[in-house]
């Protein structure tokens, strides 16, 4: 009969750590990257004492109540939200973000990273260092200070396109801007010019901004193409340190459109000193910087691990994830279909299912309920029997 008191109690422990647990979990529902955790129970069967009293009797196979089990955690994706943010960051996928403390590697789903007083990318609020992947596969804090700056590059080939009127006698192209090798900004003017009784060939002349003369060069076609080997006209301001080939190529024509050409600047290279702009993460999973003078470059992959037994991980605050196993993990980048892809201007959401967990409170409510009926039951049962006299 007192067994039955340490079986309902069983049940009243059980169901208040279980209470505990769904606590937890509606308590975090708006807490960003928070992971459930599962509340399940296992009855306990066997023989065994409590207080030097038998459970059962000493019966073999007697059951002895209810325990909670050991907490899993519920690892399915949560609300991908946006926020508009460029180092707000979230993985689509099963991944996690590396973050070094030191000689420790904590781990997250989501996060809003920042960057801190020394260049480093960080999880905002704290100095743990988000990951990216070096040369030998491994995490590493990436410091951005010494790529603040782009530096300039002088212009050494300017591409032209589209058509230059076979009927036309002139045409101009002006404000072409080219950078000098310390990024300084020329303005150059192109002119071009056929007489009348000369079909295919046509002059060019470069001015600069205040009309000097740069160069003048002659472009020749043949049966409405640049002719071959006249494709590429040099120009060359050694005042400024610039030496630049006009490149018309295969994408210049000369067919007759009338007094109407549309011959145009394609593309050219170098460009003036840029600064930071934006840093955000791109659709390859990697941390990309655009510049001022509308450069981009990429700083490194960011590194996300993979887990075998994702249960192994331990849940702290601030929704990281610490990890104290061997040979379990694997670190990857997000073009690996394993761990998915990263996205950028998005938060996780919590994935705690409220319903799930209304369900849950009422079942555990119940079920201390029941536990505690049974401990009064068998109190009365024991006062009834206190109450018994014997017959002298």
């Amino acid at each position: 009969m007192f067994g039955a008191i340490y079986i309902g109690l069983s049940g009243l422990g059980a169901y208040s750590r279980g209470l505990q647990t769904v606590s937890n979990n509606v308590s975090n529902m708006n807490t960003q990257g928070f992971k459930a955790s599962n509340v399940t129970f296992s009855n306990i069967y066997g023989t065994g004492s409590e207080g030097g009293l038998e459970y059962g009797g000493g019966r073999e196979g007697s059951g002895h109540g209810v325990t909670l089990n050991e907490l899993s955690i519920n690892f399915d994706q949560g609300e991908l939200r946006q926020t508009g943010r460029d180092l707000d960051l979230a993985i689509d996928g099963n991944g996690f973000f590396v973050l070094l403390d030191g000689d420790e590697h904590l781990y997250t789903r989501t996060g809003s990273f920042a960057v801190d007083d020394d260049g480093f990318i960080v999880l905002q609020g704290t100095d743990y260092k988000l990951g990216v992947l070096d040369g030998q596969g491994r995490p590493v804090a990436l410091n951005i200070d010494a790529e603040r700056t782009d530096a300039p590059e002088a212009t050494q080939r300017i591409t032209f396109a589209d058509n230059l009127s076979s009927t036309a006698t002139e045409f101009n192209i002006p404000d072409l801007t080219v950078y000098g090798p310390n990024g300084e900004e020329h303005v150059w003017s192109v002119a071009f010019a056929r007489p009348e009784t000369v079909v295919n060939e046509w002059s060019v002349t470069v001015t600069d901004a205040d009309g000097n003369e740069i160069g003048v060069e002659t472009l020749e076609f043949a049966d409405g193409r640049v002719a071959p080997g006249q494709g590429e006209l040099t120009f060359t301001d050694a005042d400024n340190g610039l030496e630049i080939i006009f490149d018309f190529g295969n994408e210049v024509t000369s067919f007759s459109s009338g007094t109407v050409s549309s011959l145009r600047a394609n593309d050219s290279d170098g460009h003036g000193t840029g600064s930071l702009a934006t840093l955000t993460v791109n659709e390859n999973g990697q941390f990309e910087i655009a510049y001022t003078n509308e450069e981009t470059r990429e700083l490194g992959a960011l590194a996300l691990a993979d887990f075998r037994d994702p249960q192994a991980l331990e849940q702290r605050s601030n929704a990281l994830f610490a990890y104290s196993g061997y040979g379990q993990q694997q670190f990857l980048d997000a073009s690996d279909t394993r761990v998915g892809s990263i996205l950028a201007q998005r938060l996780e959401a919590s994935n705690v299912d409220l319903g799930a967990q209304f369900g849950d409170l009422i079942l555990i409510q119940r079920g201390f309920q029941a536990s505690s009926q049974i401990v009064s039951v068998t109190n009365d049962m024991i006062q009834q029997l206190f109450g018994i006299r014997g017959q002298g």
